[in-house]
């Protein structure tokens, strides 16, 4: 994260988590800049790599996908090949919408959404039983979700406060 961000880049961060579609019209009604010099600062954020993009927040019951699970993967062993080889055949499985590489007892976390207990058999068969160097899987079906959210903007504030700090 850049050294440089200050009170007007957080509050145009704050802003666009809270809606990513606000126009810089819009931005600037909220941040005491004009439009043309937000717009710099959102290029200068997406530049640095501080914005990586934006997306619509779907209902994923409205769309059939109204399963989530996540599964531990354990590897046989965790050499840069086989690491490698996993994480390209997860990047490719496309049920799979959510991979991280873990510390711990298990290797991996994935997450998956299905529409039903059926689909998702169908994912364990097709995808995840292909992986390479797969040695157990434990999946954890998402009974309801209770909290989702964006990144708070208190948490933006704080880490790149602890980064100057470093």
């Amino acid at each position: 994260m850049p050294e440089t961000l200050d009170a007007l880049d957080h509050a145009i961060i704050d802003a666009l988590v809270e809606d990513g579609r606000l126009s810089q019209v819009q931005l600037a009604e909220r941040v005491p800049l004009s439009p043309t010099a937000i717009a710099r600062r959102i290029r200068a954020l997406e530049e640095a790599g501080v914005i990586e993009g934006y997306q619509a927040r779907i209902n994923r019951g409205a769309i059939g996908l109204g399963m989530t699970v996540h599964i531990f993967i354990s590897l046989q062993n965790q050499t840069e090949q086989r690491l490698e080889a996993f994480e390209a055949a997860v990047d490719a499985s496309p049920s799979v919408i959510g991979c991280e590489l873990m510390s711990g007892e298990d290797d991996y976390l994935l997450t998956v959404l299905a529409r039903d207990l059926a689909d998702y058999e169908r994912i364990h068969k097709q995808e995840l039983s292909r992986l390479p160097g797969v040695t157990r899987l434990r999946s954890s079906f998402v009974l309801r979700e209770v909290k989702t959210r964006p990144i708070p903007g208190l948490a933006v504030r704080t880490s790149s406060r602890d980064a100057r700090k470093k």
